[in-house]
């Protein structure tokens, strides 16, 4: 296992903005793919971070790690088959923007579907704060950043 440096918005790389290529699930359980995951759960532990995507480390895939009370979880091509109409506004910060925090609205709760390192299908609904966590990652996917989100709300 290995840190990873942080891409901040500050770095003269286009991977925070782009949107990230989907897995072939045939890379899952690949040595590469297995080290991708653990050094990104480490990376994300060291910088105390709740969650990490691929695109923050410079890779342009879509997978995300994320903090749970039962240990790190780790989705391959996620994505949201719902979305609560009831949403929140909470403060946010980035590994990829240090320094940096701002008041951003998302939805209360969202249902997940994606596949796990070994390549089964879950779908899990999440609530409050993993909901947020959720949602934060999967924008790293999108290409989009928490600042985009605040923009957009002001607008």
């Amino acid at each position: 296992m290995a840190i990873r440096k942080i891409v901040t918005i500050d770095d003269k790389n286009d991977v925070l903005t782009t949107r990230a290529a989907e897995i072939d699930p045939k890379e899952l359980g690949s040595a590469d793919f297995v080290t991708l995951i653990d050094d990104m759960v480490e990376t994300m532990r060291v910088e105390d971070g709740v969650g990490l995507a691929a695109p923050q480390i410079g890779v342009g895939k879509r997978v995300y790690v994320a903090d749970t009370e039962d240990g790190p979880i780790a989705l391959v091509n996620p994505e949201f088959t719902k979305r609560s109409k009831k949403t929140g506004k909470y403060e946010e910060g980035c590994l990829s923007i240090p320094g940096k925090f701002g008041i951003v609205r998302r939805a209360s709760e969202v249902t997940v579907k994606a596949l796990t390192i070994d390549g089964r299908e879950v779908t899990f609904v999440a609530k409050g704060f993993f909901a947020r966590v959720m949602q934060h990652e999967m924008d790293h996917l999108d290409g989009i950043l928490y600042i985009d989100r605040i923009k957009e709300q002001q607008g």
